[in-house]
């Protein structure tokens, strides 16, 4: 099954949206010292939509998700599960909570994590996203990801390695790849990586969801998530 194309009247509601999230001002309106530009990209709709946190300060500069080391990282997590990046990118919708450069972390650590005012302001784009992309799987990338999409009740610790079910979609929460997140150092977080990527590789051949946008409507299982 190819996912439906948009109607004409849902192509003017995508590209509207679109300059809408370049054009926004609001958290810096809010007196919060983002870099203005919304980073996101891909097609709508898609069959899988990555959820990050906020963009990098390189990714604000060529305007590109996961343009960096954290990218780097990211696709080779995915090379791993069959899926190369030039076609994930060209197939795939990405973006993020907020939208945004939120600035360096006050105390050099890394880039500054988005308030919850910011991802509050932020929140309707996201829900628009969600709408016209259509997505079949969703990858949440780290914490902030996750509580937006599956709630604030489940940590990075409980998720990865399951899959849950939202609104009819199927999430995968993911770690962040950034350098900066020491979750990863963990052997035993390092195991719930692995298990993650094998439930990934299993959730595109049940669903058959292949880069060429071929999804099958059969469902991965019941519950919440499922266990390879």
């Amino acid at each position: 099954m190819v996912p439906e194309s948009l109607s004409r009247e849902e192509q003017a509601e995508w590209e509207a949206l679109q300059a809408e999230m370049r054009a926004c001002r609001r958290c810096l309106e809010a007196g919060y010292s983002i870099e203005p530009w919304a980073i996101f990209s891909g097609p709508a709709p898609a069959p899988l939509m990555l959820i990050g946190q906020a963009p990098g300060t390189t990714e604000a500069q060529v305007h590109r998700p996961f343009n960096a080391s954290s990218g780097t990282r990211l696709f080779q997590w995915m090379a791993r599960v069959g899926i190369d990046e030039e076609d994930f990118r060209r197939r795939c919708y990405m973006t993020a909570v907020t939208k945004c450069y939120p600035g360096k972390h006050p105390k050099g650590k890394g880039d500054r994590k988005p308030s919850g005012a910011e991802q509050a302001l932020c929140r309707p784009f996201l829900d628009r996203e969600l709408a016209l992309v259509r997505p079949r799987v969703i990858l949440t990338v780290g914490s902030l990801a996750l509580e937006a999409i599956v709630g604030r009740g489940v940590s990075l610790t409980e998720a990865v390695g399951r899959i849950f079910e939202v609104d009819g979609r199927y999430v995968l929460p993911l770690p962040h790849p950034s350098g900066a997140s020491l979750w990863l150092n963990q052997p035993e977080n390092q195991a719930r990586l692995e298990k993650a990527l094998e439930l990934l590789r299993f959730t595109i051949y049940d669903l058959r969801l292949t880069i060429d946008d071929k999804v099958d409507a059969g469902r991965v299982g019941g519950g919440g998530h499922r266990e390879p």
